[in-house]
């Protein structure tokens, strides 16, 4: 699955050179200039020139940076299309299957095997689908389309470095539409920089060796700031009497603090009631509510969708033996085109809601918290039918 960089891109780090790289024109002349680039960066020519050689302008790789609807779904129709009874049984096995190398992931990163199946369910089926874009026809495409130039052209360069380190083939390396490789879909400079050997045949072979992917993914959520040891996520009941302007990812009090109000876990104890942490009402008040604990912030790291984000982090915690979330009982949603309806109307009024695109991101809910504050209405972040008819 991959809807990136709105949903499924995995973090970059943009060179300030990036941010002002040009786009768009005759595509020939676009690939030129890359290879032009890359000689100047202190690549071997003939190395750049059969780099470069068969690059091709993808259509279907526009098309799908155009096309993410799945991420306008609420968060329990979302949860439930994604976890499977099938991708739990799977996930159970391969934490069996490869059991030895979690252990070392877990002693060296200090990250819990869920976490890592989450994401490697959700990216590939467990690397039975990785997808079949030529990679390099991918990143060149969206280097060349003027919506993100910046997010690409970088990794482009990337791939090139792989290709000279034999870990990367212009023709026959596929991956997902946004250029990402392999079973935990990563990015060309993402594998170069977090990139492990986890199987010791001397070379990062994500596609083919689960011990390279998950261990290359686990040293990458370290290098994003994952602290070891610490959950990432709970799931809490909430009074009905809760102060609801007090949550939302953009406020943080101690889980004890948070208990003293009335939030309780649904199962359990409070995992760790010293650390700071955030609840979030994915559908409102009267929905499913979850105590967001620090490692949780790491997620959007990964990949920059609420929903997504949301889900695979519950994943984890459901591979690590929580129950199934209680969806509660939410108030009536918005569909896409209301949702797009609401955002130009908070946008209006002076909200920062980022893309004007249906769904409800992080930023959306922020504003929506807002509003409800200014017209009196119970501020849970949810926006609903009445609230637009107010607006």
């Amino acid at each position: 699955m991959t809807a990136k960089p709105v949903a499924l891109a995995l973090a970059l780090t943009l060179s300030a050179g990036a941010a002002t790289a040009q786009c768009g024109g005759d595509f020939g002349s676009f690939v030129a200039g890359l290879q032009q680039e890359a000689v100047s960066r202190g690549h071997d020519a003939a190395a750049a020139q059969r780099f470069f050689s068969g690059v091709r302008h993808d259509p279907k790789v526009i098309q799908a940076d155009r096309a993410q609807g799945v991420f306008q779904l609420d968060f329990t129709t979302f949860a439930r299309r994604l976890i499977s009874a099938n991708r739990m049984q799977t996930g159970q096995q391969k934490a069996r299957q490869f059991a030895d190398t979690f252990a070392r992931i877990e002693r060296d990163y200090g990250i819990a095997p869920g976490v890592l199946l989450a994401f490697w369910a959700f990216e590939t089926d467990y690397g039975a689908f990785q997808g079949d874009f030529n990679t390099l026809n991918a990143l060149v495409t969206l280097s060349h389309d003027c919506r993100r130039p910046e997010l690409f052209r970088p990794q482009v360069f990337a791939a090139l470095e792989l290709y000279e380190k034999g870990d990367f083939e212009p023709a026959t390396t596929t991956g997902a539409w946004a250029g990402e490789i392999g079973m935990v879909q990563m990015l060309p400079e993402d594998i170069l920089t977090n990139g492990v050997d986890g199987d010791g045949d001397g070379h990062v072979s994500l596609k083919t060796s689960a011990p390279d992917a998950l261990m290359s993914g686990g040293n990458m959520l370290r290098s994003l700031g994952w602290r070891a040891g610490e959950p990432w996520l709970q799931e809490v009941s909430v009074p009905e009497g809760l102060d609801w302007t007090k949550t939302g990812l953009d406020h943080e009090m101690t889980a004890a603090e948070w208990q003293a109000l009335g939030v309780q876990p649904r199962s359990g104890q409070m995992m760790r009631p010293d650390l700071p942490a955030s609840v979030l009402l994915p559908q409102g008040r009267h929905g499913p509510a979850f105590l967001a604990y620090p490692n949780y912030r790491v997620y959007f790291e990964w990949n920059q969708s609420f929903v997504y984000v949301l889900t695979a982090a519950y994943f984890a915690t459901r591979l690590e033996g929580a129950p199934v979330f209680d969806p509660g009982n939410p108030d009536p949603g918005l569909s896409g085109d209301q949702m797009e309806v609401l955002q130009q109307k908070l946008v209006a009024r002076g909200h920062d809601v980022g893309d004007v695109d249906g769904i409800l991101g992080e930023k959306t809910r922020e504003a929506v918290q807002k509003v409800q504050i200014e017209l009196g209405l119970p501020a849970d972040a949810w926006p609903t039918p009445d609230l637009l008819n107010r607006l």
